[in-house]
């Protein structure tokens, strides 16, 4: 019996591995698009953060001068300068805006760009708004925002100061020897204290000073209850940490004196 030819066909199949060629063409597209976010998120984010993150590329030891930062840690990593004053008054008022009471306090709060620096003014109503009346007393309004404010300053390096005023009406509380005098230094230390104790730094407090009624804010009317104010100023840097650290470095007056002499 004669046997048919034996057919042999070979099938190229699809199923089997490719390699992990995929996996790294994969990693490269994952690396590539979290690049792209991590741009797009600097691109929205604030001067300081951009310094920040492109002082820490720069450095990664931070063994140098790392730009937008003081090296003194988390909390005191931003240096406000006159051209930095409008984002800290930003930051200000939209956390001024988020308090409870905001609608009633807001044609009491004041904030300006001065020549001493970011100065933002609490004016009291007739009734008193952030004081008792007559008294150094902080109303729960009042201790409210202080607290505010602390937490966002407390970030800053800045120096402040702290000022107290009142209006011309004389104090009537009835303490003997106690005036506008007195009263305008206890409410800036009692607004010190709540600020203190809730995120201003002890070494940033340079000046609490209480002025009376000298300085009124309605010079026409200086009985207007908004003369009645604290006032709290962040400072303006003196100098930057570089031309500090270049001081440091340099040779005093005498010490350059001796070295001729030797």
């Amino acid at each position: 019996m004669r046997s048919g030819p034996i057919i042999i066909r070979k099938v190229s199949g699809h199923g089997g591995h490719h390699g992990g060629a995929w996996k790294v063409a994969y990693a490269d597209f994952v690396t590539a698009m979290m690049a792209l976010f991590i741009v797009l998120w600097l691109m929205n984010s604030s001067k300081q953060v951009q310094e920040a993150v492109g002082g820490y590329f720069k450095d990664p030891s931070g063994n140098a001068k790392q730009a937008g930062s003081t090296m003194k840690g988390s909390g005191e990593s931003i240096n406000l300068r006159k051209e930095d004053m409008s984002k800290i008054k930003e930051a200000l008022e939209k956390q001024i805006k988020a308090l409870p009471d905001f609608d009633k306090l807001q044609k009491h709060i004041e904030m300006t760009i001065t020549a001493e620096g970011l100065r933002v003014e609490m004016t009291e109503g007739e009734k008193g708004t952030f004081f008792e009346l007559g008294s150094a007393v902080p109303s729960a309004s009042g201790r409210e925002l202080l607290e505010t404010l602390a937490h966002e300053v407390g970030q800053l390096s800045n120096n402040v100061s702290v000022e107290g005023h009142t209006d011309s009406t004389p104090y009537s509380g009835g303490v003997t020897g106690y005036s506008n005098w007195e009263l305008s230094v206890d409410r800036a230390n009692a607004a010190r204290r709540i600020m203190q104790s809730a995120g201003l730094r002890q070494d940033q407090v340079k000046q609490v000073r209480g002025f009376a009624d000298q300085y009124p804010r309605a010079g026409s009317t200086p009985e207007d209850p908004a003369n009645r104010r604290i006032s709290l100023i962040v400072q303006y840097l003196e100098k930057n940490e570089g031309a500090k650290e270049k001081a440091a470095e340099s040779p005093s007056a005498e010490e350059a004196h001796a070295a001729r002499g030797k």
